[in-house]
């Protein structure tokens, strides 16, 4: 192998990746409200239930249901970390997933989830209880300061919705305000 070669070989490896994406990496776990600790029962008549299901470290994934719609948090891992109950306006559910982990440094600072979630075409054509046939991958920041939606990417519209959903995580969750930053929809719809 000549020099050039070997010169050219080396910078593609140690080339930077996105501006975003340096030091950031993967972790995945699934869980199934099924097999999760369902939790007491609320005095809520809408209430649907709640479940804490495994997660990554000490970060448990707390699933909660209320008039037919999700929320998904992530609790556990700081005192401020609040479970917020953040949902769509349109009837969805998550009662079992993967969540792709977003960490720096080893410690996680988002998340990927992927819901289904009721399109207008649901709506107009049921007849009763009908699946969402919506997919919407939901990125959520973690740590210090809350926790809550930072953007979505529609998974059905976009066939690099898990890069773009990588994009808005490594851009823009760490340095996300909840409750005062808007959360984001990055490609198609």
């Amino acid at each position: 192998m000549g020099l050039p070669l070997v010169l050219a070989v080396a910078a593609t490896i140690l080339a930077p990746g996105p501006a975003g994406a340096v030091g950031q990496t993967s972790v995945y776990t699934d869980f199934d409200s099924r097999t999760c600790r369902k939790l007491p029962e609320s005095n809520e008549p809408e209430d649907g239930g709640s479940w804490l299901c495994p997660g990554h470290g000490k970060i448990k994934v707390k699933l909660e249901v209320a008039d037919q719609r999700m929320a998904v948090s992530f609790v556990g891992g700081s005192k401020d970390e609040g479970a917020k109950f953040e949902t769509f306006p349109a009837f969805n559910d998550v009662y079992s997933g993967r969540v792709e982990w977003r960490l720096k440094a080893g410690t996680a600072f988002a998340t990927i989830l992927r819901w289904n979630v009721m399109t207008q075409k649901d709506i107009e054509i049921a007849t009763g209880p009908t699946k969402p046939s919506g997919r919407v991958l939901v990125v959520t920041r973690l740590g210090p300061g809350g926790s809550c939606h930072v953007g979505y990417v529609d998974a059905l519209a976009n066939p690099d919705a898990n890069e773009l959903a990588r994009k808005i995580a490594d851009e823009k969750a760490q340095g996300f305000k909840c409750g005062t930053d808007k959360a984001e929809i990055l490609g198609n719809r």
